[in-house]
């Protein structure tokens, strides 16, 4: 322990004292307050009521600075434990990140085989050995992969099943393919939809990116969304209103008005804050808020912000794709960062 009486080296006492050491330091610092009004009573009694008077409260200063040393002793215990803690978690980040990439390469055969097998590219095992009609040989030629795989699995989950309508469905069918990747610079993740050529837009990737102020602790900065390329009368996001002219109007044509509609693909135009946000009032604050909310938790559902929670999975049962208990894990995205969202779907039906 080190010599130097005048200074208070915080490393020399945690390495002297244990837990219970500490906390019997603590308890006698107490001890030696409270005895403080008990001692000398004899002397008092023989010094003079002014005299006395400024002994008591001598005392009671001795009491303070009693407090304050004790105070400041528990004070200097908190920050050393919580500069451990600290590092420790550095390190934990650190180690995570490696280990999650070290998985994240792991994986990558698994979720591109799903591709192939959902697509068609390829046949899953076993299912070409199976016998067949020749009925059911013709259906098979003609129906490849798993159709509506996406579409089945995002309206399974119950955030993003309202964000879908009816009509968004004859472009969701289009779906190939959901890709989630880690970006860090600037921090944050990024979500891919690949769509195989549609009468709907001319985008084959729909992408949303998320920027994150603290990727551990995460803050959103902003979303940016991919601009889709509309074909002519199929915009989505939009729909036409015809009203009929007014009585007596010189124009007899009904009134066509566009307006814009609930869809999914309003994902890809996620609000943004004004670069002058000093003129937005309360409520126009609130809103913005709120949708901001919501659009975080249709592409990021925090399920929980432990390390082993963060997965993309969706339990399904596809013909074709049963195991002996007529249910497969099959992982919805990608294995993700410790705040992706997770997305446990319910099963598909066939």
């Amino acid at each position: 322990m080190s010599n130097d009486k005048d200074n208070f080296n915080m490393s020399d006492l945690n390495a002297a004292l244990n837990l219970e050491d500490r906390a019997d330091l603590v308890n006698a610092l107490k001890n030696k307050i409270q005895s403080l009004a008990g001692q000398h009573s004899d002397v008092l009694e023989n010094l003079t009521p002014k005299v006395r008077k400024r002994v008591e409260f001598l005392k009671e200063i001795q009491a303070r600075l009693c407090l304050f040393q004790c105070a400041l002793i528990l004070f200097k215990l908190f920050i050393n434990l919580q500069s451990q803690h600290d590092e420790l978690e550095a390190k934990f980040f650190e180690e995570r990140a490696a280990l999650e990439a070290k998985y994240q390469k792991l994986y990558q055969p698994l979720y591109t085989k799903r591709y192939e097998i959902v697509n068609g590219v390829v046949e899953a095992e076993g299912v070409a050995d199976e016998a067949k009609t020749e009925e059911e040989e013709d259906k098979a030629a003609e129906e490849k992969g798993v159709p509506d795989f996406w579409l089945t699995a995002m309206k399974n989950n119950e955030v993003l099943a309202d964000e879908i309508s009816e009509r968004d469905e004859g472009a969701l069918k289009h779906l190939k393919d959901i890709k989630w990747t880690r970006i860090d610079n600037p921090k944050g993740f990024k979500l891919e939809f690949f769509f195989e050529t549609n009468t709907y837009f001319k985008n084959a990737v729909l992408t949303k990116t998320y920027h994150m102020i603290d990727e551990d602790e995460p803050i959103l900065e902003k979303a940016i969304g991919t601009e889709i390329e509309w074909y002519p009368g199929k915009c989505l996001t939009q729909k036409l209103l015809k009203k009929k002219p007014k009585k007596g109007s010189k124009n007899a044509k009904p009134i066509t008005k566009t307006e814009s509609c609930e869809s999914f693909f309003n994902f890809f135009n996620p609000p943004q804050v004004p670069e002058d946000d000093e003129d937005i009032d309360e409520d126009a604050a609130e809103e913005l808020q709120n949708q901001m909310e919501q659009d975080y938790d249709i592409g990021h559902q925090p399920d929980t912000r432990r390390v082993e929670e963060h997965k993309l999975q969706m339990v399904s049962r596809v013909s074709g794709l049963q195991n002996a208990s007529n249910s497969k894990i099959v992982e919805f995205v990608v294995a993700g960062d410790v705040k992706c969202m997770r997305v446990v779907l319910g099963s598909l039906q066939c």
